[in-house]
């Protein structure tokens, strides 16, 4: 959506001297249509024509005695898209919000209104409705943008998606480079996935898993009688891979000798094994991965350079971990998920401190030492949110100098209270009153810091209802200019 487009909202109440006040008051970026008919309303929601819907809650019973506001609710919950819900009511019992918020609603106010409040909370969930439709387009472009098994947002990783989907095409050599742990396998996994070959055989094969003197049998194979012991045939790794794909690790530690008869295979596609001189034809995708510099090994002599050219027909480097430091959050989220359930752990959510220590480590293992990391904060974990303290020493000292190695000071110490406020943020669902309880700063406070940074954080869905009612309870202090706004909504509520 256009940043400066209007967000539509939809005010759902019975009164309509409500609907022009608001509309004053909410001022330029929103169009507000008061629609007083539940029906209507719900005609709107399906045909998408609303970001954010507005709800009087204390409305009166129908005929059946039944409330017209409920049945929005669950006509809101049918739908498979539909605008989020925020419904505000003079009712101050706990148990009005949670009917709301169990319901489905995304927020709820009691009433007289906060303006400022109202604002933020339409802000919210208008980028909810934004993301929302932004994943339905990108479930549609699935097959040319994402990569299952690859976890990553940053541009570097867009970039790499994009060439997995173009190389998995055709029938191409393709060499993978990159530092160990960031996902060379992976990607070779996902490139076979999505290519014609998908049915047939994944062969991998690292070529310092075995000695020298058994990989030429284990790539290429051996014919009865070819050396002592050989009392039958037996296949390689190529005729394993027959219709489909073998991915050659390491390849950069294979002698000369035999990156030789490697390349003799890849021109003539065709292989003999050991003891015989009876070719047998090959149909086989070739993928080399390699954490080594092979152009380095070139120019020394200790790799082939037309081997080299033969593999190298289209190039992948992976960055580290290091490189992608906005993808960290993403991948230990991911992890912390996985392991949670893999050990039966009740661990739930990430620290704001504990993430800015992980954005501050250098992370020579790369993607694996990170989910390793990860599993191990989980197993020793003894509540619901991993801090700090549960990381190892060299990483949980990092917790506050995450930032301070980039840029200029003030660069850092901006960096630094984006991540710490986006964190904090995440951390509580977006709840704004939680979020600065936990930073142990005003509320007031952290809307100044997230409107100076511009900063967004869209909350999740949430059962809490008790935290946002108490939330929509709290009013400007005095002397805010929305003071005055406030007050005419008030005034309205209170003459209806």
């Amino acid at each position: 959506m256009d940043a400066n487009e209007s967000k539509r909202v939809v005010l759902v109440d019975h009164d309509e001297a409500f609907g022009p006040v608001l509309t004053n008051v909410l001022g330029s970026g929103y169009s507000l249509t008061w629609i007083p008919s539940v029906s209507d309303a719900i005609s709107i929601l399906e045909r998408d024509e609303a970001d954010v819907v507005l709800l009087n809650w204390d409305d009166d019973p129908d005929a059946t005695g039944e409330k017209p506001s409920r049945e929005l609710l669950r006509a809101i919950s049918e739908l498979s898209l539909a605008a989020p819900l925020i419904v505000f009511s003079w009712d101050t019992r706990r148990e009005t919000a949670l009917e709301a918020i169990r319901g489905g609603a995304f927020d709820f106010f009691v009433q007289p209104l906060s303006v400022l409040e109202l604002r933020f909370a339409i802000d919210r969930a208008y980028r909810r409705m934004a993301l929302a439709r932004e994943l339905i387009n990108a479930q549609r472009l699935i097959g040319t943008k994402y990569v299952d098994g690859l976890l990553g947002n940053s541009k570097a990783m867009e970039y790499i998606f994009e060439v997995i989907h173009k190389v998995a095409q055709v029938f191409t050599t393709v060499l993978i480079s990159g530092e160990s742990g960031t996902g060379k396998e992976v990607v070779a996994r996902s490139i076979h996935r999505l290519s014609a070959r998908a049915n047939k055989p994944f062969v991998a094969f690292s070529a310092c898993a075995l000695p020298e003197s058994l990989i030429e049998d284990e790539l290429f194979g051996h014919a009865k009688g070819a050396f002592t012991g050989a009392s039958q045939s037996r296949k390689g790794r190529f005729e394993e891979a027959q219709g489909g794909t073998i991915f050659l690790d390491e390849i950069g530690d294979l002698a000369l000798p035999l990156q030789a008869k490697l390349l003799r295979v890849l021109q003539e596609r065709q292989v003999e094994r050991l003891g015989s001189n009876a070719p047998i034809p090959l149909d086989v995708r070739v993928l080399c991965a390699t954490n080594r510099n092979l152009e380095e090994m070139v120019r020394q002599g200790t790799f082939r350079q037309d081997l080299y050219f033969r593999i190298s027909v289209v190039r992948i480097q992976l960055p580290p971990l290091r490189d992608r430091l906005d993808d960290i959050p993403l991948l230990a989220d991911h992890f912390l998920t996985a392991f949670a359930v893999a050990h039966k752990k009740e661990v739930r959510g990430l620290t704001p401190n504990f993430v800015t220590a992980l954005a501050g480590y250098e992370w020579p293992g790369n993607v694996r030492e990170l989910q390793n990391v990860i599993e191990r904060c989980v197993v020793l974990a003894d509540g619901p949110q991993l801090h700090i303290e549960d990381l190892p020493p060299e990483i949980s000292r990092l917790g506050v100098s995450a930032e301070i190695r980039r840029g200029s000071f003030h660069e850092s110490v901006r960096s630094f209270k984006r991540e710490v406020l986006r964190t904090a943020l995440r951390l509580h669902n977006g709840n704004k009153l939680r979020a600065a309880q936990e930073l142990r700063i005003s509320r007031c406070y952290l809307h100044r810091l997230l409107n100076q940074l511009d900063l967004h954080v869209d909350p999740v869905d949430s059962e809490d209802a008790d935290s946002l009612s108490a939330a929509a309870e709290l009013t400007l202090a005095e002397g805010e200019p929305e003071q005055a706004e406030d007050e005419l909504v008030a005034s309205v509520g209170e003459a209806r």
